[in-house]
């Protein structure tokens, strides 16, 4: 349905932001002076890159009404954010551009360039970075393949955290609704080029739902030696949590008792450490060279109970990574260019030990070669051309299950697959306009390889072709006075869409897709002191062929908006209001379109910070509204219902942070 009133009333909705008070926007200017990005894979100053691209500066992060990182990444155009529940984020999925059920396997997450999405159906570890050691964030909408690789085909998001360049020591701590505790302890130096940086974090709750308590432990860092040239470093994070695991509620519970359980017996622990050594070097005026080698190990053990059983898992998954690359800067036909090539190699692997089913293993080994050239035709315009290519060789086995009759099962399989980008981007001192055009792929990951036949015998699905597509986009953004507008224009067309069909049940190539919008951002400083933001996205993803032709994508909203208010009062308080809505979608795996639509949401979140050196206290209250809502839902044919994750209710936080 296309209601005549609703684009417009969900553009009114529009943002603007600009910043608070003098001396918060003399704050602000030093964080984000100069501007960088990641676009290159080389931290750049405005590479006029022709992408739509938004910074999350620190100071931004402080002022919004958010207790997470997820929550953070929410705020901003074309980005929906569908967590399970609970303050800390855990196990949230970040969908950029529409890809629903399987956004985490499609959008790019990156901790300072290192990838953070887990070769199988895992999530993002988001306790493992802590908000307070984010300097910013970085957003990159539109595919990433050439530079990235698999799985950025809708985005690439990099949190670049703090590189410890002063001296820092800080303590914090929290308290909240639904039992929510938490602690932060920071430390950071830097002499004669020898510098740290060290997070420590402690939280625990016990939850809004029945069976939803949760703690997490972390700590992490970097520490380095900066040289006449470059600089040697290591980054590192160490993780362990647990969690019950409440699950879905059926469409009577949610009406009636959102906060209640069918697993109320469901636990999960997760441990686990990543190792990162790295080196950036000049080699000359125009040549650059970095690379790092990371090893990154998890353990996962579930118990589960059901009426079917009790089962267990105990699953190890362990990635090794090396991503050398140059840059060089040089004169191509006489005109100003910069080039960068690389090289990725990745290697991930998954054993599961099952009490109640089969063990498992798989594994992928992958590497690649990119290059991105940027031209500067003029001035003014730049010319940006890429390519990747990539191969992908993967094996899965399973082992036999007497229990029930269920044979052995093992396959291999190798694919290999290219990517382009062509972008002209014409920039001014207040304007920039950009077009781009380029093609995208993805492998399925290591829990898609596994599959059933007819007979519910296991299965290798090595006949699922790599995701392939096309992406246009247009784009600009302009700056008038104290206001600054950035919008986008996109279409994306995919072939043999990787996901799971219900109907099936099985990891399929999904007919034709199709996903076209557009995404706006504005922010303004209203006056001294009076701050205001706002973001819209209009997304229109559908099924293109039969037997699901012009069916809309499920858990896809066409219309998300927001709007943040920021005063900030001249003495020590600062305030802030945002409102959020995500419009109706239709329910996870409901490709027939045939159960109704989820419920749309707003929500409203408040926050009030106060600084009276060297305390900062800050209180929120998020959901102030108490608003009942479901950010995943989905249809089950086995039980002929609709099933939900509730969202928390209302809840209250107050935190202090003493800086030494």
């Amino acid at each position: 349905m296309h209601p005549k009133g609703s684009c417009a009333a969900s553009a009114a909705l529009l943002v603007i932001s600009g910043v608070v008070t003098s001396s918060g926007l003399h704050a602000a200017e030093q964080e984000l002076a100069p501007v960088v990005v990641t676009a290159t894979r080389f931290s750049e100053a405005d590479p006029r890159i022709a992408a739509n691209i938004s910074i999350i500066s620190r100071q931004d992060i402080r002022n919004m009404p958010t207790q997470n990182l997820p929550d953070v990444l929410r705020t901003h155009a074309g980005i929906d954010v569908r967590q399970l529940g609970g303050a800390m984020g855990r196990d949230a999925l970040v969908d950029v551009r529409g890809f629903g059920s399987t956004a985490t396997s499609n959008t790019l997450i990156l901790l300072d360039g290192l990838r953070l999405n887990p070769a199988d159906l895992g999530s993002i570890i988001w306790s493992a970075i802590p908000l307070e050691s984010v300097e910013r964030i970085e957003i990159i909408r539109g595919s990433g393949t050439v530079l990235y690789g698999d799985g950025a085909t809708g985005g690439v998001i990099n949190i670049i955290t703090r590189k410890g360049r002063r001296v820092l020591a800080s303590a914090a701590g929290e308290v909240g609704s639904y039992g929510y505790r938490a602690a932060d302890l920071s430390l950071a130096n830097s002499k004669d080029g020898v510098y740290f940086d060290l997070v420590a974090n402690l939280a625990e709750a016990s939850g809004y739902r029945h069976n939803s308590q949760q703690d997490q432990r972390t700590a992490s860092g970097r520490a380095g030696v900066q040289f006449e040239r470059g600089q040697a470093f290591v980054d590192f994070a160490a993780y362990k949590e647990s969690a019950g695991e409440p699950g879905s509620i059926f469409s009577a519970a949610y009406r009636n008792d959102p906060r209640s359980t069918r697993s109320p017996h469901n636990v999960s622990e997760r441990d686990g450490y990543r190792l990162r050594p790295g080196v950036s070097y000049e080699l000359g005026d125009r040549l650059a060279f970095e690379a790092e080698f990371a090893f990154d190990h998890q353990q996962l053990v579930a118990r589960y109970v059901s009426s079917f059983g009790a089962t267990a898992s105990d699953r190890v998954r362990d990635t090794t990574s090396f991503t050398p690359r140059l840059r060089w800067r040089h004169d191509l036909a006489a005109v100003p260019s910069e080039t960068v090539l690389g090289f990725d190699y990745y290697h991930g692997e998954v054993t599961s030990n099952n009490t109640g089913f089969a063990d498992q293993g798989a594994e992928q080994t992958s590497t690649a070669f990119y290059l991105q050239n940027v031209s500067r035709l003029s001035e003014h315009l730049s010319l940006t051309l890429g390519a990747r290519r990539q191969r992908m060789a993967q094996e899965a086995r399973q082992d036999a299950y007497a229990a029930f009759f269920s044979p052995a099962m093992k396959g291999r399989a190798s694919r290999s697959r290219s990517a382009t980008d062509l972008g002209l981007a014409y920039a001014q001192d207040a304007w920039k306009v950009y077009a781009k055009t380029g093609s995208t792929f993805r492998f399925a990951n290591l829990d898609e390889l596994f599959g059933l036949d007819a007979s519910f015998n296991p299965v290798f699905v090595g006949d699922l072709k790599p995701q392939q597509g096309r992406i246009n986009e247009v784009g600009g953004s302009l700056r008038l006075g104290s206001a600054n507008l950035r919008a986008s224009f996109f279409r994306l067309k995919l072939a043999d869409e990787i996901a799971y069909d219900g109907n099936l049940g099985a990891n399929v190539n999904l007919p034709s897709t199709r996903r076209q919008g557009a995404e706006v951002e504005a922010d303004w400083r209203i006056v001294d002191g009076l701050q205001v933001k706002g973001s819209y996205a209009y997304t229109d993803a559908r099924l293109r062929r039969a037997p699901y032709a012009d069916n809309a994508i499920p858990l896809v909203a066409r219309h998300q908006a927001g709007v943040q208010l920021i005063w900030d009062s001249g003495r020590p308080g600062t305030y802030s209001a945002a409102v959020r809505h995500v419009g109706a979608r239709r329910y996870n795996g409901d490709y027939d379109n045939a159960h109704g639509m989820l419920a749309g949401y707003t929500t409203l979140d408040l926050q009030a910070a106060w600084v009276v050196k060297p305390w900062r206290i800050t209180a929120r209250l998020l959901n102030a509204l108490d608003r009942k809502y479901s950010p995943l839902a989905g249809y089950s044919s086995f039980y002929n219902d609709t099933y939900y994750y509730p969202a928390d209710g209302r809840a209250f936080f107050v935190a202090g942070r003493f800086d030494f």
